[in-house]
């Protein structure tokens, strides 16, 4: 089991955090991308309740929370402090739990949670539907060619798209999945990219990503 960060420390995180975007523009301008373009949304899955607070001294606005019940812990103790998105796998039965408290909501994948969206829908009034990219049995998403039929069903005004690219050692092999994330939204018309994490960022920026999803590397 991963243990929760602890004890961070301001400075350290912003200098971290300020890398990253550096990162960011150099990958987005060498595509003729505007880095203003890319959010940066912390996953704060790992971050303890008490060290909330430190990420927003740091500049951190934007958080992004993969459990409905932390999601509630943290909005409580925190509620003026960041923009909430869920980031995680998404039971319907918490759909009305968090919605209310979001944003956006990354991860709509099943006929279920669009029943619940029905009646609950996200602050912002728009999800992002998961793809399961690379056809993993691991992970959530629908298929990519289910992709048309999903948006249209959905209640809510489906903005885009949330992939989770494989591991991969080099973040050249995940190229392929962001290309093909890129395509499948450009297709539908949706505008919104949710796709790659600390270990793919900037090839995900220069296939389009117009969300990345950062945690580890901010709190070491």
């Amino acid at each position: 089991m991963v243990e929760l960060k602890r004890n961070l420390n301001p400075d350290q995180v912003h200098s971290n955090l300020q890398a990253v975007k550096k990162r960011i523009t150099i990958a987005a301008e060498s595509c003729g991308r505007d880095p203003s373009q890319v959010e940066i949304c912390v996953a704060t899955k790992y971050v303890a309740i008490e060290e909330m607070g430190v990420l927003a001294q740091a500049g951190i606005t934007l958080v992004g929370e993969n459990r409905a019940q932390d999601l509630v812990a943290k909005v409580a103790a925190w509620p003026d402090l960041f923009t909430w998105d869920f980031i995680g796998r998404l039971q319907s039965r918490k759909v009305k739990t968090v919605a209310p408290l979001v944003r956006l909501i990354h991860s709509v994948a099943s006929d279920s949670v669009l029943a619940q969206l029905e009646h609950h829908k996200p602050v912002g009034e728009e999800v992002l539907v998961e793809i399961n990219i690379a056809a993993e049995s691991s992970k959530d998403g629908i298929m990519a060619d289910q992709l048309g039929d999903f948006i249209r069903r959905c209640p809510v005004r489906v903005g885009g798209i949330m992939v989770m690219a494989p591991l991969a050692g080099e973040p050249e092999v995940n190229r392929q999945y962001f290309a093909q994330a890129r395509g499948l939204a450009m297709l539908h018309g949706v505008e919104k990219l949710s796709m790659g994490t600390t270990q793919d960022f900037e090839v995900a920026v220069q296939e389009g990503a117009t969300i990345v999803r950062i945690g580890t590397i901010l709190f070491s």
